[in-house]
């Protein structure tokens, strides 16, 4: 079931709601790609227009971004975000992490500094790219104010237990990760990934909700294509699957219904709802 994302709020604030909305769903160039003129490209469809791969999760105590990407101001303005509680990092490639200033709207209305957990490498190159945040003489009120939180077990936010779920993506230090809210299905988010190695995939056996990289249907060195998904998909047993990190190859129009059963291709404004009891 879908509802729109203020309502997702305030129902959070019920207490009466755990809802992942997908910010956005596209590999590094967005959909349309800029120049092309594919079908996908000048489809118009709304459905098809995709901002790099982002999610919003709500539970009635925290409020968590992952990845800050380009389309960060977008993604906000149209899913009426106003409030951030963490923020947690895959890894540091530009698409994940270039809309890091967009931040500093969040900040505005904390009395403390806001969290960003990931890997030592990946907040070690956001600390490098965007230095001036991490200063001692940032005291500017309007500016972002981060605190950098390396992961490497898991850890709670609220009741919402994080798992950190590294994997393969090319020579990037990359990790997903797994999401456990009391009487909420699990669900494992994985948007850029080649391989899942051994350890990591035992984290995620049996997931009752996988949300994974499919780049296109070509190999591709650092991205799962569609048939590595499903198959990956398969071999989990997971019980509902969302391709994510979609380029403008895929069309979901054409190849929707080639899909397993249980499987859908995810698109921007998407939102997962579960009810949470009071």
């Amino acid at each position: 079931m879908a509802y729109s994302t203020t309502l997702c709020q305030d129902l959070a604030k019920l207490k009466l709601e755990f809802s992942l909305t997908f910010l956005g769903t596209s590999t590094s160039t967005g959909v349309p790609v800029i120049g092309c003129k594919c079908p996908v490209c000048i489809s118009g469809d709304p459905l098809l227009i995709r901002t790099r791969s982002s999610i919003y999760i709500q539970t009635p105590e925290f409020l968590v971004l992952v990845d800050s990407g380009p389309d960060l101001r977008e993604q906000a303005l149209r899913e009426n975000i106003t409030q951030v509680d963490a923020v947690l990092y895959t890894h540091a490639h530009l698409d994940h992490i270039t809309g890091f200033d967009e931040l500093r709207a969040f900040c505005w209305r904390r009395d403390n500094p806001l969290p960003l957990y990931g890997s030592e490498e990946c907040l070690e190159e956001i600390e490098r790219m965007f230095s001036w945040a991490f200063l001692s003489t940032n005291t500017h009120k309007g500016y972002i104010k981060p605190i950098s939180i390396v992961t490497v077990d898991s850890f709670q936010l609220g009741n919402l237990r994080v798992t950190p779920v590294p994997v393969i993506h090319g020579s990037m230090p990359t990790q997903g990760y797994r999401f456990d809210y009391p009487n909420v299905p699990s669900i494992a988010y994985l948007p850029d990934v080649k391989k899942i190695p051994e350890d990591s995939r035992a984290l995620i056996q049996d997931i009752p909700v996988f949300i994974v990289d499919t780049l296109h249907q070509r190999q591709h060195p650092s991205h799962m294509n569609l048939n590595e998904a499903l198959a990956a998909a398969k071999q989990l047993n997971a019980d509902k699957t969302y391709l994510t990190h979609l380029s403008h190859e895929l069309d979901p129009r054409k190849m929707k219904s080639e899909l397993p059963v249980n499987t859908s291709f995810a698109h921007d404004g998407l939102k997962l709802t579960f009810p949470v009891d009071a």
